[in-house]
């Protein structure tokens, strides 16, 4: 059994998506105690954004700078963690209505034409692996759900769980903290909520 943990909040410790994305992990990892983790702190390392060299090279270009070359081979293992998985966690705050930044790099890099999705008869097909589990851990300030009047302006769920299924990871479970903005109250309340679903969470 294989974990693979990402997080994307740039707070440090005064993240809730740090704090619950850890939380999941231990979770699964009690149940699977000889699972082992591999973990991408994407703000601390954050992955440099796609460049035209990138695109060239992923063209079939020769790729002469040595710099560009460890980059790459960086990439790669990006990709090569996400295939060797069995569960990934992913914790993921709402950064002006979407992903922050430093994921949608991860994703630049992950979502790849050959690797991990293909173009046939019937349009993109995801090629990750069946079986597969995913558990999404989405924090925002705002409520998105529901009949909110903000439901609308969600482009983080909705991208996120658009681009994991493209390539093919379809069995996704969120945990939603949100309302983090509303008050102290709001906000321990939001927490509570998500680590009974973290503790009631399928092994």
């Amino acid at each position: 059994m294989k974990i693979l943990h990402i997080d994307s909040s740039i707070l440090g410790n005064h993240s809730v998506s740090r704090q619950l994305s850890a939380e999941t992990v231990a979770q699964q990892k009690a149940a699977h105690p000889d699972a082992t983790v591999t973990y991408r702190d994407l703000a601390a390392n954050p992955i440099p954004y796609l460049t035209g060299e990138h695109m060239a090279a992923f063209q079939g270009a020769p790729v002469t700078d040595a710099a560009l070359a460890d980059d790459l081979e960086t990439g790669n293992g990006y990709i090569d963690d996400l295939l060797a998985a069995d569960i990934i966690v992913i914790g993921v705050p709402m950064y002006n209505l979407s992903v922050p930044a430093q994921l949608k790099s991860w994703i630049d890099r992950v979502v790849v034409a050959g690797r991990t999705f293909q173009y046939g008869a019937a349009g993109p097909e995801g090629l990750l692996p069946k079986g597969k589990k995913a558990f999404i851990i989405s924090t925002r300030g705002g409520v998105y759900t529901g009949d909110s009047p903000a439901a609308a302006l969600d482009y983080q769920e909705k991208y996120l769980g658009t681009v994991l299924a493209f390539i093919g990871l379809t069995d996704v479970t969120w945990i939603r903290a949100e309302g983090l903005a509303l008050g102290q109250d709001a906000k321990d309340a939001a927490i509570v909520q998500a680590q009974g679903e973290i503790a009631g969470l399928p092994v």
